[in-house]
Parts: structure tokens; sequence; C-alpha cells
């Protein structure tokens, strides 16, 4: 039996809330520009959906904005997932990040000075680390200060990234999804404020999948056995 998208993300949430569900998915799916990877239709397409609806919800205000970015990375998800988790050194892979410096022990609640590179409009971010999940590859963070300059100060801004096993190309690969959602600045609009987080993250994103793909080499993957 073929199970349609609407099943396969829906079919087992309660009616009431159905509607609402199918709206939220809809608008972090579609919102946001230079979504270049995410796919809409097909096994990709459902899966991404499914993802975005599971891990990937905001609660989000009138006065601000949210979006939903993926990458596809020719590496396995351990791999990846090395590097996405590490809090503490985020500069393994953000090519704008210089240095970081941790308050506290890696867990939970635990802060970090990250020092980003001239030419940004921020000198410093202070992020706290709202949810480390190594059996489901989460990890979720929110900004708490620091010096940000989208012509005013950059407010609520909050961030969840997922990483997921997917095979590509006959090989071990990851989907990375990352979310986000942020107060719009006064003076700003809903899509400059994302237009200007998405390139951010597309660059992050980018690099992560560079840095995951060099490693993944060294690591000679194996290709995937389909038989």
């Amino acid at each position: 039996m073929k199970l349609s998208v609407n099943y396969l993300i829906f079919g087992r949430l309660p009616s009431q809330v159905k509607s609402k569900a199918k709206k939220i998915v809809k608008k972090i799916y579609q919102s946001g520009k230079g979504k270049e990877e995410m796919n809409g239709d097909g096994e990709n397409g459902m899966m991404e959906a499914q993802y975005i609806w599971r891990h990937h919800r905001h609660e989000i205000r009138d006065d601000q904005c949210t979006s939903a970015l993926v990458k596809h990375v020719k590496a396995p998800v351990h791999l990846v997932w090395s590097l996405v988790r590490r809090f503490d050194q985020p500069q393994k892979y953000k090519p704008f990040v210089s240095r970081c410096i941790m308050n506290g022990d890696l867990g939970i609640g635990s802060v970090r000075e990250v020092n980003v590179k001239s030419g940004l409009p921020a000198t410093t971010s202070t992020e706290r680390l709202e949810l480390l999940d190594d059996e489901e590859h989460i990890l979720g963070i929110k900004i708490v200060g620091g010096d940000h300059r989208l012509r005013v100060q950059i407010t609520n801004y909050s961030s969840i990234i997922t990483v997921h096993p997917e095979v590509i190309e006959g090989r071990p690969g990851t989907m990375v999804i990352e979310s986000f959602a942020v107060d719009v600045p006064e003076g700003n609009t809903k899509d400059e404020t994302c237009y200007f987080v998405e390139a951010l993250i597309r660059c992050n994103l980018k690099s992560l999948a560079d840095v995951s793909e060099r490693m993944a080499v060294l690591d000679q993957i194996e290709p995937i056995n389909r038989r």
C-alpha cells in the first residue's frame, strides 16, 4: 500500500492538532529564501518534512521570523555529528568564529563566549546550550548576549541543528537541518532578517560539509552494499 506524504507526517497525530501541524510544517518548510537543497518532492522531501515537524518547532511570535535550511553531506553521520556536537569548539567548522571560551562544563545550560572574525556585524556572541542529544543527534542553542549589530541588537535568537543518516551515491551520507527563530529588529522586515541569518547559516553548512567530507576521505568510507 502506498502511503501519502500527509499520512506519513501527520497520520498518527490527534485529529484536533493535524490542521495546526500542517500549517506549521508548511510555514517552516516554505519560509525563507535560499534553501537551495531542500527538496519538496520524492522520498527526500518526505523525510525532510518529517524531521522538521519532529525536531524543528519554534514558538513564533508575530514580531519574529523563522526558517529552516537543509544540507546534504557526503560523509557518514558519526563524522558530521562529531563536529556539530562540539558546543565548546564551533571553530572546528564555522568559518566566522575565531575563538570560543567556555564557562562551565559542557552540559545543558553551559555558556560559551564566541569571538567573531572582523568584517561581520558582530564582535562577540554569548550563547547557551539548550539541548544536546547524542542519541537523536540534536543540538539546540540560544544567544543570550554579545555585540550583534543588524541595525539594532538581535534578540531572542535560537537555533536547532539535527543530523540524519542517508545514502548519497551509494555511500553513507548525512542530511543536516538547521532551523532558527529570531526577533525582527525595528526598521527591518522579516525577509531582510531571514535573508541575513540564512546567508550566515549557509556558509556554516557549506563549511561543515567541506570539513566532514575531507574527514570521510581520510576515513576511506566504503560503499553501501544494497544486495
